[in-house]
C-alpha cells in the first residue's frame, strides 16, 4: 500500500516551489485514478518486453520478480458461479480450476475460442473430458465444457478463478474547516493506493506530470518528465 496524503504532500510541495500551483483535493483525486491506473496498465507491457530478454540470478534485483510482485498486489483466487457473469472489477483472467467430480481433486481447464471448440466437439478424440475440461469466453463469462463417461458434453457450473483486479479508486479525503480543506483519514472518506510501497515515487511523479497541464505550468510537467525519463535510463542499464 501506497499512502495517498504522503503522495499528495510531495505532490504540492514541489508543485509549490517557487509559487509554481496549487492543487486542489478534488483535482489531485481525479489525476491521481488516471495516474495509478497508467501505472498499473504499465506493468504488463514491461512484463511482456522483460519476457523477452534473459533474467539474472539475483532475485532482488531481477525485473521479472520485481514486476510480479507488483502485479501480485492486484491478484486474488475466487469461487465463481459460471452461470453469472465474472467479476466486474476484472482485469486479466488466470487460471481456472474444477473439481468436475467433486472428489476435492481439481484439474485446470484449458481456453478455447468458439470456433475452436465447435471442430473439437465434432472430434471424438478432441473432445473435451471430465480430466481435461475447457472453456469459452465471451463479454459476459465463461462456459466450461466437459463430456462424461457416457459421451454427454455437461457444463460445470462452477469454479476457482485466479485473476487481477483493477485497482480500488483512490482518494484523499478531507474535511473543509475554515475554508480550507484537512486530510481526514478515516476509511469512510480516504482509500490509500493499492500499489507496492516502491510505486511512491512513480505516482508522485506520474500526478505531477499530469498536474502541470492542470495548473498551466510547463516547468512542473517538464520536471516530471525528466524524473520519468531518468527512471527509463535506471531500468535500462
Amino acid at each position: 500500500m501506497v499512502n495517498i496524503d504522503t503522495v499528495y504532500q510531495r505532490v504540492l510541495a514541489i508543485a509549490n516551489k517557487e509559487q509554481r500551483g496549487y492543487i486542489t483535493p478534488l483535482e489531485f483525486n481525479l489525476l491521481a485514478n488516471q495516474a495509478q491506473l497508467d501505472v498499473f496498465e504499465q506493468y504488463f507491457y514491461d512484463r511482456n518486453q522483460t519476457a523477452r530478454g534473459p533474467g539474472n540470478d539475483t532475485h532482488f534485483s531481477d525485473v521479472d520478480s520485481m514486476l510480479d510482485e507488483k502485479i501480485s498486489f492486484f491478484e486474488t483466487n475466487t469461487i465463481i458461479d459460471v452461470t453469472k457473469p465474472l467479476p466486474l472489477n476484472l482485469y486479466r483472467l488466470g487460471s481456472i480450476t474444477v473439481d468436475p467430480d467433486n472428489t476435492g481433486s481439481r484439474v485446470e481447464v484449458k481456453y478455447v475460442n468458439e470456433k475452436d471448440y465447435t471442430t473439437m466437439a465434432a472430434s471424438p478424440l478432441l473432445r473435451s473430458t471430465r480430466s481435461r475440461p475447457v472453456y469459452t469466453r465471451d463479454s459476459v463469462g465463461i462456459t466450461i465444457y466437459a463430456e462424461n463417461n457416457n459421451g454427454v458434453v455437461t457444463q460445470i457450473p462452477s469454479a476457482i478463478i485466479n485473476y487481477v483486479f483493477v485497482p480500488v479508486k483512490v482518494e484523499w479525503g478531507y474535511d473543509v474547516v475554515g475554508e480550507k480543506a484537512l486530510y481526514n483519514a478515516s476509511p469512510n472518506k480516504t482509500n490509500h493506493f493499492q500499489h507496492h510501497p516502491s510505486e511512491e515515487t512513480e505516482l508522485v511523479v506520474k500526478i505531477l506530470e499530469l498536474s502541470g497541464v492542470v495548473i498551466k505550468n510547463p516547468n512542473v510537467v517538464q520536471f516530471a518528465a525528466g524524473e520519468d525519463n531518468q527512471k527509463v535510463q535506471q531500468e535500462k542499464q
